[in-house]
């Protein structure tokens, strides 16, 4: 038998019809050992999504394996409905206990972003109303919402989405979120960032950390270690227009207040305050002397270190130049 990629044991929340609309998955486990995945083969038959019955149960919890009856060890009270997802292979999800381990393995730091494939997912995936009392399929939404009026108490819609907060799942180590509604299961956080009110990340994207953040992480834009993104910037996220080109930013980069990149950056980049740069945005590339070598697309300067962009207050062009001050985090402002 084969290593499998992943699995998780997780409490899974059904709707009226009996259908899974989404799993906690508190210990995720990413590339088992094969004794792990042969006992997990036993109790359930098959690789995929099962809900766990009794009889598995006991089958699983009468292992050997510590690695298998500590994660089962958390499940010991509960009684809601207890689910196994077992995927064989890295690939596509096909439910929605899938979707939501391969979340899980992101934001529990297991895998970084574009290291787990995600396609299709989004046909997979309700829109759920996100709730004081956890995620509530729209169709059932008015009965409950009756329902806790009759009790006299109200019931809070936080949000109508495919995607939940990732703090409601995990709380990496070592991270502020000032505001835990702007960071999406999914998310990568690396230890050392920060996430300030303004700031933004999305699913499979997310810091190497440390980082400051208070501008947008797009999906799937991944920001390098030591990296500043200024209040209200934005960073072009593979999902805008249907691009596939992964936006990234180095270490020690500075995107200004109200700034963006559409272009990978290097090592070392700094992005003017309110200075939008895409792909085809006409760049007047200067020397050391401020003379002009040529103009040319951004797209050339994609994933090139040490440079400046700025625009001219005179001519309005957009400027490039080497850039020679690495930005520096205030280590103690910053601290977590």
């Amino acid at each position: 038998m084969e290593q499998c990629y992943a699995y998780g044991i997780g409490i899974a929340t059904k709707n009226s019809r009996g259908e899974i609309i989404e799993v906690y998955y508190p210990s995720p486990v990413l590339k088992p050992s094969i004794e792990c995945t042969s006992e997990l083969i036993a109790a359930v038959g098959q690789s995929g999504t099962h809900t766990l019955n009794e009889y598995q149960l006991s089958d699983l919890r009468s292992s050997d394996l510590t690695e298998l009856t500590s994660v089962l060890d958390a499940f010991s009270d509960t009684k809601s409905p207890l689910v196994l997802c077992l995927l064989n292979k890295n690939e596509a999800p096909q439910d929605v206990a899938s979707v939501f381990l391969k979340l899980h393995l992101l934001s529990h730091r297991l895998v970084r972003p574009h290291e787990t494939v995600l396609d299709g997912m989004f046909g997979v995936l309700k829109n759920l109303a996100w709730t004081s009392e956890g995620a509530i399929d729209l169709d059932d939404l008015p009965a409950r919402q009756l329902k806790a009026r009759c009790k006299g108490t109200t019931l809070s819609v936080d949000c109508v989405d495919k995607f939940p907060k990732m703090c409601d799942y995990v709380v990496p180590a070592g991270v502020r979120i000032a505001d835990t509604a702007r960071v999406r299961l999914g998310a990568y956080i690396g230890e050392g960032t920060t996430v300030m009110h303004e700031g933004f990340v999305n699913f499979n994207a997310g810091t190497e950390g440390p980082a400051m953040i208070e501008g947008r992480i797009s999906a799937g834009v991944w920001v390098a270690k030591h990296s500043d993104l200024g209040g209200g910037s934005s960073t072009m996220g593979t999902l805008s227009g249907g691009g596939n080109i992964v936006i990234s930013v180095g270490e020690n980069c500075l995107i200004g207040a109200n700034a963006g990149t559409g272009i990978p950056l290097g090592d070392r980049c700094t992005i003017e305050s309110g200075l939008y740069i895409t792909a085809g945005t006409k760049v007047s590339i200067l020397d050391d002397d401020n003379q002009l070598v040529r103009v040319a697309k951004a797209s050339v300067l994609a994933n090139r270190s040490d440079l400046l962009f700025r625009r001219n207050s005179q001519s309005g062009a957009v400027e490039c130049k080497t850039n020679q001050t690495a930005v520096a985090l205030n280590e103690q402002l910053h601290a977590n």
